[in-house]
């Protein structure tokens, strides 16, 4: 019961590590503290530019960070300041040139951390529950602990995300190994789940049935949306650049001229969308049994679609670009969940194939 919990909590918290990821984007937050895991050099971060000044007669702890002409200073060791600023007392911070302070900016990247590191807890607890499953389910224990590197992996990545000053590449990849982890513990929820969807599924009208060409239509459709999502980042850092040379006011400019990631983008949802139907008309007239998830991905599917529209044709309306991410992840996971019920084959649940 308490490792059930927990893994829901964990579920709930990765979904909500991408929705305050989602806010960093929309609100260009990636560089507001431009060092990890602290926030210029702070456990909590400042909230006025002057704490980030040079002070005379001041304490300053090693890997602190102030602004000096435009760029970033970092104390190598602890240190009191003299009567007036002195170079050789501190290095350059060579990660990266940006040395901007935006409160704003700094403390939305700064939640963005905490919702990261409070998640580290319940997937924790997670892994130390588990262990009452050491009889029955022992892999588990395997499952849950792997969880645990990997959310120490994707740390790392924030970190080289925010060294690269947000390349492109990398934050692709952060948000890939954030969806495996989220496919992982989809995967501990389906397995410790089973046999009570098994007996429930005994007394159902319309079992699940087994059908090996919708399995593989899941498939790819699950694998095109990771696609899309992979493409998603690549649109979306092109109207982040466009927004610094256009300004945040200029929304109608901010996808013009159009790139081909964009076309590329546009034409992978629109077969999204066309697979997905095919696969929902397929589940109901051959009776497979997956109603009710597939109507939640033809419900994200059609949201995710009209903010998409809304984004390129009503120039980015406020939290479009938010939502439009956070249903991609939707999308993904419920599609994966489909994806797993779709592998039961019938000699080991006793279903009928179709």
């Amino acid at each position: 019961m308490y490792y059930q919990k927990a893994l829901k909590i964990s579920i709930i918290f990765l979904y909500l590590i991408i929705v305050a990821g989602a806010v960093v984007r929309m609100t260009g937050s990636g560089m507001g503290c431009p060092d990890w895991p602290k926030c210029f050099g702070y456990l909590i971060p400042p909230t006025e530019e002057s704490q980030l000044e040079w002070k005379a007669d001041f304490e300053y702890d090693k890997g602190q960070i102030i602004i000096v002409s435009e760029s970033l200073r970092i104390a190598p060791e602890d240190f009191t300041s003299g009567s007036a600023y002195q170079e050789s007392n501190w290095s350059t911070y060579d990660a990266h040139d940006y040395a901007t302070f935006n409160v704003w900016n700094t403390w939305i990247e700064y939640i963005n951390r905490l919702v990261t590191a409070l998640a580290g807890i319940p997937m924790l607890l997670m892994f130390i529950f588990s262990f009452w499953y050491w009889k029955g389910k022992p892999w588990l224990i395997f499952g849950s602990f792997f969880v645990l590197p990997l959310m120490g992996f994707q740390a790392w990545l924030g970190k080289l995300v925010v060294d690269s000053n947000l390349f492109p590449v990398k934050i692709t990849i952060h948000m890939i190994a954030a969806l495996f982890i989220l496919a992982l513990l989809l995967y501990l929820w389906f397995k410790l789940k089973e046999k009570e969807q098994l007996s429930e599924l005994a007394v159902q009208v319309k079992p699940l049935v087994y059908d090996p060409v919708f399995k593989r239509l899941m498939l790819v459709a699950t694998l095109l949306t990771l696609v899309q999502i992979a493409l998603g980042t690549q649109v979306r850092q092109y109207v982040d650049e466009r927004v610094s040379e256009v300004g945040y006011n200029a929304k109608s400019l901010w996808l013009d001229p159009v790139t081909l990631w964009f076309y590329i983008h546009r034409s992978f949802s629109i077969l999204v969308t066309l697979l997905t139907l095919y696969i929902y008309w397929r589940n109901k007239t051959k009776g497979l049994g997956h109603d009710r998830l597939l109507k939640w991905v033809l419900i994200f599917i059609g949201v995710e679609v009209i903010s998409g529209i809304a984004m390129y044709y009503i120039d980015f309306p406020f939290g479009t670009q938010p939502i439009h991410l956070v249903l991609a992840t939707l999308l993904f996971g419920a599609q994966f969940y489909v994806l797993l019920e779709s592998m039961r084959r019938p000699t080991a649940v006793g279903l009928k194939r179709s």
